[in-house]
């Protein structure tokens, strides 16, 4: 066995990529949907380990199976303006417009917040605003030790606190799992599927997928096949401790409404929670895995993001690209969390079918031969339903195209109506590609 994929390197990748992942919306949304669930609880968090896990490996492991070196360039399949304009809306969704903010807000509303007696005055969030994004600023400037300051150091004390909530919370459980709310009375697991759309991780993937193959290549995978098996243990190691953590949250939120009732996110469900376990010392416990899972994700997505644009404009040296998202950032993160997810629903509700296709279709690209008409129509077919479903999560309902598209297309009510007009746009796209051949 190489060096490369030796227990010890696979796991140490594989920790900086689950801390890479695990931020803000990791920590708040799997609690909540366990309180909302209640006895659904497996059903929904199945739902949600599916794009909250397997699409993140899926979409790390096809830039690895599809030999490009980025993003753009496995979009360009489809067309080069599109390849250019989809990276482009991904790269800002993940990083300065909706997940590096956040990682700055909810750090601030759970880990420090509590100790101020929850003060909603400017000046405490601008001081906090200012030290989190210098702090990663300065790690995004030493990208180059990016494994050794998260993989050895971040990860192992994150997962060392988290774990002692965990543990205490599986021998002493709060109360009774109760009955599920009204959203999950039924098709828990669709429900649980969409909330999973919410930690932008499989659009992060494709960023942070990136990261782990030029990391393998600088530990000598050279070959396509070391490279795909590398990048898949790495993948697996990081889901694995997703998947435990997001079942472990969920089963927190679960047990927790007996005591704490239904409370409004999962901030302050996790900070009960730890209050109701460890007291007053619950919240310096809390601040510390907000604090260092919103900075871990936080500098890997700064990374990531100036990284892109150097490559795209490269005029603008990585330094001047990092320093500008990061004041860029620093200001959007002030208009709020509860902004912040309410503005991101409707542009993830658009994105995340379309990089979901192209996944599968990366995957299918042998069977097809890479005929673009195959990726084209698949992927329009796919834009165009989408477009509404995120019409319909910014509340803007068409409702003539809505009963339309929910009588004629399977699973629309639940969010998934792209699904088949996928599958038939692909089947176009070859029959044309076969006639255009003939």
């Amino acid at each position: 066995m190489s060096s490369r994929d030796s227990f010890s390197n696979v796991a140490l990748v594989g920790f900086m990529l689950f801390a890479l992942f695990f931020g803000a919306g990791n920590l708040i949304f799997p609690v909540m949907l366990g309180q909302m669930a209640g006895e659904n609880m497996f059903m929904a968090n199945l739902g949600f380990i599916v794009t909250g896990v397997g699409l993140p490996i899926l979409g790390i492991f096809a830039l690895a199976f599809s030999g490009k070196s980025d993003l753009q360039s496995l979009a360009s399949r489809v067309h080069p303006l599109f390849a250019l304009i989809f990276t482009v809306s991904l790269y800002l969704s993940i990083g300065p417009l909706f997940a590096i903010p956040r990682t700055n807000t909810v750090s601030f509303e759970m880990g420090i917040n509590p100790f101020l007696g929850n003060n909603d005055g400017f000046l405490p969030l601008f001081i906090y605003t200012v030290i989190f994004f210098a702090i990663t600023l300065f790690f995004s400037l030493q990208s180059n030790k990016l494994v050794d300051l998260v993989g050895k150091i971040l990860t192992p004390l994150l997962l060392a606190f988290i774990g002692i909530l965990i543990i205490t919370n599986l021998f002493n459980p709060m109360g009774p799992i109760q009955e599920p709310t009204e959203a999950y009375m039924s098709h828990s697991f669709f429900k649980g599927f969409q909330e999973g759309y919410l930690t932008m991780d499989a659009l992060a993937a494709f960023v942070f997928g990136i990261i782990i193959i030029n990391i393998m290549k600088e530990r000598g995978a050279t070959t396509k096949k070391e490279i795909m098996i590398s990048t898949l243990k790495v993948a697996l190691v990081a889901g694995a401790l997703l998947a435990i953590i997001y079942s472990s949250l969920s089963y927190m939120g679960a047990t927790s409404v007996n005591e704490l009732g239904h409370l409004e996110n999962g901030g302050a469900i996790l900070a009960g929670i730890s209050y109701y376990y460890f007291g007053s010392f619950g919240k310096v416990i809390l601040a510390f895995i907000v604090i260092a899972a919103c900075l871990t994700t936080s500098i890997g997505l700064i990374t990531a993001c100036a990284s892109y644009f150097n490559r795209l404009l490269p005029k603008v040296s990585y330094k001047q690209w990092a320093i500008l998202f990061t004041i860029f950032s620093a200001i959007i993160s002030n208009v709020g969390l509860s902004t912040l997810i309410e503005i991101s629903i409707p542009v993830l509700s658009m994105l995340y079918p379309i990089s979901i296709c192209l996944m599968f279709l990366t995957f299918m690209d042998p069977l097809f031969k890479g005929k673009k008409e195959v990726y084209q129509v698949s992927i329009l077919f796919t834009f165009i339903v989408s477009i509404f479903d995120g019409l319909n999560a910014a509340g803007i309902n068409i409702a003539s195209v809505d009963n339309l598209f929910e009588f004629i297309l399977p699973l629309y009510s639940v969010g998934l109506g792209w699904f088949v007009p996928a599958i038939v746009g692909g089947l176009i796209g070859y029959f044309f590609a076969f006639r255009n051949k003939n």
